[in-house]
């Protein structure tokens, strides 16, 4: 988590971008606690979900109870648009195999790919 969060850079309209996002959402694979404390060091909210498992293990022991309400799980519903595209991306054989030797070439077939896609949908949008 913490190589891809110090990619993004955040734009403003003014200046140069911010490099800290205000939140992150994840899913259930990320709630640990090393990425809870790297995120917490760096004031950035989370909208994590706790796995059942850790749900159980966290009754046991005493501690600060991580809050999952109504408000955090209407923001992790935006999830469902990053999952459909990385699906979207992936119907790209190249892409879901990974098979480019460079880092460059996987991110240009990415980048490629994306780019058809948006174009495909903005036509079946205005037609």
């Amino acid at each position: 988590m913490a190589a891809t969060l110090d990619q993004i850079r955040v734009p403003r309209p003014v200046g140069r971008p911010r490099q800290r996002p205000d939140r992150v959402i994840a899913d259930k694979g990320y709630p640990s606690k090393k990425n809870r404390a790297w995120l917490r060091e760096r004031k950035i909210a989370a909208t994590i979900p706790e796995r059942d498992d850790q749900i159980g293990h966290r009754r046991k022991k005493p501690g600060r109870p991580i809050e999952f309400g109504d408000e955090q799980k209407e923001r992790y519903k935006g999830r469902n648009v990053v999952e459909r595209c990385f699906n979207k991306l992936k119907q790209w054989r190249g892409i879901a195999m990974r098979s480019d030797k460079t880092a460059r070439a996987y991110r240009a077939a990415i980048t490629l790919a994306a780019t058809l896609i948006w174009i495909k949908t903005d036509v079946i949008h205005t037609a």
